[in-house]
């Protein structure tokens, strides 16, 4: 499994503004798509791409193309990450995952599954905030069910507990975060996190 930790100054300036409780929601989401923009930009690094040519104005030459994407946010926090994903690739295909976890066992059920075609196709999965690992695991899951030849895990947080599922489950998968905080706390929230992720950005 690969992680990469984004180490940025414009990925740290963003995740402080998220962390602190003052920021309000219409700011939040502005700040969550922003950083989110940026764990993107990261994530192509291990996508596929060909080689292509095309012609200048001048010449003849050789460039790369990332091959057809398809991008899946977990329902509902995810949503505040899959503007920053097609405003980067307008041509990408969006399918969606509702994840619901039980607050006693902290595991997750799927209510919704709405998938295009993934066979032969990597995956972009936007789940903000990595903590039990449960959900990723279950939409990781659906994903290769469904034919993804690669998937990559966008995530604003991580906590250690989440990553070690998913790493023993999911050996393949690459994760892009901000931070690797530091543990969960009894209830399953990341510490010192930035409290529920959906609950900010819709300000419910």
């Amino acid at each position: 499994m690969g992680l990469a930790v984004v180490d940025h100054p414009l990925a740290g300036s963003l995740l402080t503004a998220l962390r602190d409780r003052t920021t309000p929601p219409p700011l939040f989401r502005l700040i969550a798509k922003r950083l989110a923009l940026v764990l993107c930009i990261e994530a192509t690094r291990t996508l596929p791409a060909t080689s292509v040519e095309v012609e200048t104005p001048l010449a003849s030459t050789t460039g790369t193309r990332l091959e057809p994407l398809v991008v899946v946010p977990i329902l509902r926090a995810g949503l505040g990450m899959l503007e920053a994903v097609t405003e980067l690739f307008p041509e990408v295909t969006v399918g969606y995952l509702g994840l619901e976890r039980d607050h006693a066992t902290f595991e997750p059920s799927m209510y919704y599954s709405k998938l295009p075609p993934l066979e032969g196709r990597s995956a972009l999965l936007l789940d903000p905030m990595l903590a039990t690992g449960g959900s990723a695991s279950a939409a990781c899951e659906a994903l290769e069910k469904a034919g993804a030849t690669h998937v990559t895990l966008l995530s604003v947080l991580a906590a250690p507990e989440g990553i070690a599922r998913l790493e023993k489950a999911h050996p393949e998968l690459d994760i892009v975060t901000a931070s690797v905080d530091e543990r969960l706390d009894s209830h399953a929230y990341i510490v010192p996190g930035l409290g529920d992720f959906g609950d900010r950005l819709f300000g419910t």
